[in-house]
């Protein structure tokens, strides 16, 4: 591993490879509520938790799922925002030895309920607004247990007597039929003990997380990551910002924790440095701005959407953002000139990175106070190889030159959950074809050039076009539907749609609009419709969807004429 050429340009304080301890995940949180037990660990719209607090609570968790019979290697779901219930069940999960399933509160009730079948989970915690979006999910899983809780519960007061007068007035569902299966958090943490409940797990067999992204085929596929590939990916990034002061950093918590990005540069980075997470349950940028100038974060790893809403701002003058040092930009390239505005007003620094959750996600990223180049996603972590190769053949490709990126590291995956037909595809003898294309310089930099697959990236949410054209087709008006992505200033890009309708049948972009937000996340939802008497075809009757992006993009072209 020594020749590699990116090792020239590691900082001297980065070490190229680590001995990543073998141990729980959760073991993090351990020891740092037995160093630090009085620091702060979370901060909630004005509540505040100890790391002493937060094991305990933790405990609690862990206890309360034994008592519904969860054990070591079942599966609990997790869909809830960025608030202290999700990071005290996801570590009582760790502890008992369970496997976590982070899942998308945006979800709607076909993609929750497919997730929820294929993981098999025993028990999924959220919120009391999403509840019956769950209940529609999981009618026939009748030994699955609910447990709900709510925002107010973690609020200060008076917020958290005014929560629900608010939630009111927003039109929030918020009323649970407590009883059988479905559990009240509060009160199953009250009835727990809060005595040690921490179980030994093999760390590189045994999953912590399951992760599900979406594939080509629109099948989303549960990305299995152990112990060690979480702990290994968390140290790697703790690394790379060797500049942070355990007990001392305050991390902006406003990825949201249900992706893996979030998960490891943000909640398993901060708690194993003993940091502060000032959590956001979601991302207003008024909010956000007030939040920076008030509790003085030092840490805000973020998609670039983010900033480009923070630097925009029109009274982004009247905050002081200088408590800001280190910033790390993932899920969707970061324009040149976003860094350059975003480091000007902050004095800090934002680097690129580049990861997939395959990866635990981070792969690659930038130095973030020595060499660095534009436009790259940086350099491979340690312990990390990366090359290009042949996207047919598997061989490696001459320097320079472009072909796909794979890369090899104790942060790749298991494989994917119940699918060893799709994970001999990606993974062979430890290497992770990832499916991007991309060079390398002579320096040991890379570069991504164009996705192989055809996945959207919107605002750093990844979006497949055969999941939104699947329920396209549902529609009885429509005969043919291809969806791809088209640049978009502020998202990176976003969803268009081309559809040919059925003779005779008639369909307005409102309707099909209505139609999509009723059975996609909303993310996912188209927000462009053409539509056309034909689609572009091939011979064989294969949709040309390189001829559809040009003539898009001439069009575009003559707009600006």
């Amino acid at each position: 591993m020594s020749q590699q050429p990116w090792y020239s340009h590691y900082p001297q304080e980065v070490p190229s490879t680590y001995p990543y301890p073998e141990q729980n995940l959760a073991g993090f949180l351990i020891e740092s509520a037995s160093k630090y037990p009085n620091n702060k660990a979370l901060h909630f719209l004005g509540k505040e938790l100890t790391y002493a607090q937060l094991l305990s609570a933790s405990y609690r968790f862990a206890h309360a799922l034994r008592g519904l019979g969860v054990g070591k290697g079942d599966r609990v779901a997790i869909m809830l925002p960025n608030c202290p219930q999700l990071v005290i069940a996801y570590y009582g999960v760790l502890h008992l030895g369970g496997v976590v399933v982070m899942t998308n509160p945006l979800y709607m009730q076909r993609e929750l309920a497919h997730q929820l079948h294929d993981s098999g989970a025993s028990v999924v915690v959220t919120l009391d607004f999403l509840y019956r979006k769950v209940m529609s999910a999981v009618p026939s899983m009748t030994d699955t247990h609910i447990i709900v809780t709510s925002i107010k519960d973690y609020l200060p007061f008076p917020s958290n007597v005014l929560y629900p007068i608010k939630a009111k007035k927003d039109g929030l569902e918020r009323e649970v039929q407590y009883g059988g299966r479905v559990h009240a958090f509060r009160k199953l943490l009250r009835g727990s003990p809060a005595t040690p409940l921490h179980t030994e797990v093999d760390a590189k067999r045994d999953l912590a997380l399951l992760q599900y992204t979406g594939g080509t085929t629109g099948l989303s596929k549960g990305v299995m990551l152990t112990h060690y590939n979480m702990i290994a990916n968390t140290i790697q990034t703790s690394l790379w910002a060797y500049k942070s002061v355990p007990g001392q950093e305050r991390y902006l918590a406003a990825l949201p924790f249900f992706h893996v990005f979030g998960l490891t540069v943000l909640m398993n980075q901060a708690i194993m440095l003993a940091g502060e997470m000032l959590l956001v349950p979601k991302f207003e940028i008024a909010a956000i701005l007030k939040l920076i100038h008030t509790m003085k974060p030092t840490i805000f790893p973020g998609a670039p959407t983010m900033y480009i809403a923070l630097i925009n701002h029109p009274d982004i003058r009247n905050y002081d953002l200088s408590s800001i040092r280190m910033c790390i930009s993932g899920a969707a390239p970061l324009p040149h000139e976003v860094q350059e505005r975003f480091e000007a007003i902050t004095g800090g620094r934002l680097i690129e990175g580049y990861g997939l959750t395959e990866a635990s996600p981070v792969t690659h990223a930038n130095n973030i106070w020595e060499k660095r180049k534009f436009g790259s996603i940086g350099i491979p972590f340690p312990d990390t190889i990366a090359k290009i190769v042949h996207p047919e053949t598997g061989e490696d490709v001459p320097e320079g030159q472009i072909g796909e990126l794979a890369v090899f590291g104790p942060q790749v995956m298991k494989g994917y959950w119940n699918a060893p037909t799709e994970t001999a595809k990606v993974l062979n003898n430890g290497w992770l074809r990832t499916g991007d294309m991309a060079r390398m310089d002579e320096d040991g930099y890379f570069y991504i050039m164009d996705r192989m697959k055809d996945m959207i990236i919107a605002g750093g949410f990844n979006i497949f076009p055969r999941e939104v054209e699947e329920v396209l087709f549902e529609h009885p008006a429509i005969a043919e539907a291809v969806v791809m992505g088209v640049p978009d200033q502020y998202r990176g890009e976003t969803v268009k749609v081309f559809v040919v309708l059925k003779e005779g049948a008639k369909l307005t972009k409102e309707e099909l609009e209505k139609f999509c937000r009723e059975r996609l996340a909303a993310y996912k939802v188209p927000r462009i419709y053409e539509f056309r008497a034909s689609l572009p075809k091939t011979m064989a009757g294969k949709i040309l969807r390189r001829k559809l992006a040009e003539e898009d993009q001439n069009q575009e072209a003559e707009k600006v004429k």
